[in-house]
């Protein structure tokens, strides 16, 4: 069952979820992934699953060890922004769950460091 999965299990779940509700919008004319998205979809997976944190990561925006290369980080934006407000009205449980991880997330203590340095 999927609530009984790691965190970092459901956040590799979800992430694939929405780079694969991003393609069938931007992307319709192929059937799965296209090759641009199943590239992101494969790189995400990777940064997820050797991430130095484990279960107990920081929500990946507010990370202080950014693992995602600037063109790659550039791209989930952009998937998240498509991605994020769809993922309430088509996979609600998925969107819900997605929010309490990022609300229950350890919070890194050097992003506020980060933040007031160059306030």
């Amino acid at each position: 069952m999927f609530l009984l999965k790691s965190r970092r299990e459901r956040e590799k779940i979800i992430v694939s979820e929405m780079i694969r509700m991003y393609c069938a919008g931007n992307h319709p004319n192929h059937v799965g992934l296209c090759e641009q998205c199943l590239g992101l979809s494969v790189y995400s997976e990777k940064r997820l699953l050797s991430c130095m944190y484990g279960d107990k990561k920081p929500v990946c925006k507010e990370c202080p060890v950014h693992c995602y290369s600037p063109q790659k980080r550039g791209q989930m934006k952009h998937v998240m922004r498509y991605s994020g407000p769809r993922m309430i009205y088509r996979k609600p449980a998925y969107a819900i769950l997605h929010i309490f991880d990022n609300l229950t997330a350890p919070k890194s203590k050097s992003v506020a460091k980060r933040n007031t340095k160059y306030a």
